[in-house]
């Protein structure tokens, strides 16, 4: 055979025998057998070398920069702590129902100063708040003083049922009529009132100057003004009458109806005048401005108004069908919300109330309630309301978890019904279970658009009723729940569905609270403590913080007993509470 010897690179053909051909094959094939032998001991070599040079130290190193790094991925990937409020109130493994003490909000990163905080949110879907408070329809908190109030300071306040229809109406009246340094509802005394009977009045209410009409009544003819200077140093008190000794009429310097405050308040300067009386065309008296009223006159750039420029204010109704009367004298004087007062809103009785109201008055804005579950506020809401109170059996003088065994603890009814209402673009009020400026920044962080307050605003100045001492010397003023005795016998036992009851069972207690002082100075002091809340949370705005509930990023842990006690005030052997310094 013919090949090209390999070593040779001549192109001449060799002939070679076979068997020096085989051999020539087999010598090449064992030189590269010999070469992949070398290379395979060279492999094992190394691994040998390596194995070897495992001692115990430097696989526990290896094995702590292998954890190290794991830990450190997995701290990256998980940086939340706590839980968000769907993991606590939904999860399949929640058998309980949370109260706001038994949450705490974890603090969030703080970008913004306190003063950038927006408390801006709804108390229904056609009413807007500034401030996210609503003091409640209860005869001992809520009538037109609070009212007006609250609407200063951006909330509002929702005048109480246990009134007649004309004195409810006239509650309503006086928000609507209300103007930032008149006095509209004036005590006005009758000419043939006796000097001492005047000294009884001066006592009893603080002051000493009166307009005096014909009649003794606020909107009649006035015909005088009597003040202390008139009477100081006269004798015969008992049978000398204020018509004898008040400036008559033709002598008083007066205002016409429609008078600018600023040009009244230019008046009472020029004039060295104590006050100004306003009088209609025909004299009649519709409103006072007083000169000790000036330092405590300001803007209320916060306040809620109409688009008339007027306070908004809403009024409470029971579920009876002489309470459609009562819907249509309210409406007439101009509330712009009712309530419909009941401590359990998921009623056949309810439903109907709803529905005529939004038939009969589409404009209207109606608050249904008190709701806790979902369902109940399901069906509410199919009913038209334009808004949901929430809350049954948790406020501080109720009583109905106790007697009647029904009920929600106040945090898992407002997350619940909450996020319900969101899907409908109705608002919620968070209706008991406030104490403090912490309850309404969980209430707020839960879902709520506001929070309704009783026992919080009970004690100041504003609420119904007198000031009496205790035995201790603190000044304090009654407080009771719609549910009590006395609350239903002045007719708040419909909202309990006991008004054609022989036996009436006690919903709620009577007692008494503290003096808060005047709503001006306690409504900014809570602000404020919702502002800081917002700030440490995190959140801008209420949107904002809404946005984060339902997102996750809000996170809650639950407290142990012994963590909220630590949350407190403790350790201390006595302390003085300060709720804030002007």
């Amino acid at each position: 055979q013919g090949i090209l010897h390999p070593a040779s690179g001549s192109t001449q053909v060799a002939f070679v025998r076979p068997a020096v051909l085989l051999f020539i094959r087999l010598r090449e094939m064992a030189a590269t057998a010999g070469a992949a032998s070398i290379a395979m001991g060279q492999v094992a070599r190394a691994d040998k070398r390596k194995d070897r040079s495992r001692s115990p130290r430097g696989q526990a190193k290896s094995e702590s920069d292998a954890k190290i790094t794991h830990d450190v991925n997995k701290a990256e990937v998980d940086l939340l702590d706590g839980h968000s409020a769907e993991d606590i109130f939904r999860s399949s493994q929640n058998r309980s129902g949370y109260t706001y003490d038994d949450l705490i909000c974890l603090p969030g990163r703080i970008a913004f100063g306190v003063h950038d905080v927006c408390l801006d949110s709804r108390f229904s879907k056609g009413i807007a708040l500034k401030t996210p408070i609503v003091s409640s329809p209860m005869d001992t908190v809520t009538e037109h003083k609070m009212a007006i109030a609250m609407a200063l300071q951006g909330g509002i306040g929702v005048i109480h049922t246990n009134l007649t229809v004309d004195a409810q109406v006239h509650e309503v009246m006086q928000v609507k009529k209300f103007k930032n340094g008149f006095i509209t509802d004036p005590i006005c005394i009758r000419p043939t009132m006796t000097l001492s009977e005047l000294d009884d009045l001066r006592r009893k209410h603080g002051f000493t100057g009166f307009p005096v009409t014909d009649d003794g009544r606020m909107g009649s003819k006035l015909v005088g003004l009597v003040t202390k200077r008139d009477t100081d140093f006269l004798d015969n008190r008992a049978s000398t009458q204020v018509s004898a000794v008040m400036k008559k009429f033709a002598d008083l310097v007066v205002a016409d109806e429609g008078v600018e405050l600023a040009k009244a308040n230019q008046i009472l300067r020029e004039k060295k005048l104590g006050k100004l009386p306003i009088i209609t065309a025909g004299g009649r008296l519709v409103a006072l401005v007083a000169r000790t009223d000036l330092r405590k006159q300001a803007d209320f750039p916060l306040a809620t108004k109409d688009k008339n420029g007027s306070l908004m204010v809403a009024a409470a109704i029971g579920t009876r069908p002489a309470d459609r009367d009562r819907v249509r004298a309210l409406v007439a004087a101009g509330v712009d919300a009712i309530i419909v007062d009941s401590s359990q809103g998921d009623s056949t009785f309810q439903h109907d109330i709803i529905r005529w109201m939004k038939a009969e008055f589409p404009e209207l804005q109606v608050v249904g309630g008190n709701v806790v579950t979902r369902q109940q506020a399901k069906h509410l809401i199919e009913c038209g309301v334009d808004g949901l109170r929430v809350g049954m059996g948790i406020g501080s003088i109720c009583t109905t978890q106790e007697v009647c065994a029904c009920g929600r603890a106040q945090a898992s009814a407002v997350y619940n019904v909450a996020k319900v209402a969101r899907a409908y673009g109705i608002p919620i009020l968070a209706d008991g279970g406030i104490s403090s400026p912490g309850h309404i920044v969980k209430a707020l962080c839960l879902g709520a658009g506001a929070a309704m307050c009783g026992s919080l605003l009970a004690g100041t100045e504003e609420t119904p009723g007198e000031y009496f001492y205790a035995e201790n010397g603190k000044r304090l003023k009654r407080y009771r729940g719609m549910g009590s005795i006395d609350a239903m016998k002045k007719g708040s036992d419909d909202r309990y569905f006991g008004s054609g009851s022989v036996v009436k069972v006690a919903q709620g207690v009577s007692g008494a609270v503290q003096d808060k002082g005047s709503v001006h100075r306690y409504v900014p002091y809570l602000v404020q403590g919702l502002k800081h809340g917002m700030q440490d949370i995190g959140a801008k705005s209420v949107e904002e913080l809404k946005r984060q509930l339902y997102t996750g990023e809000l996170r809650f842990e639950l407290r142990s007993p012994a963590a909220q006690r630590e949350g407190g005030v403790h350790g201390l052997h006595s302390f003085e509470r300060k709720l804030f310094a002007a």
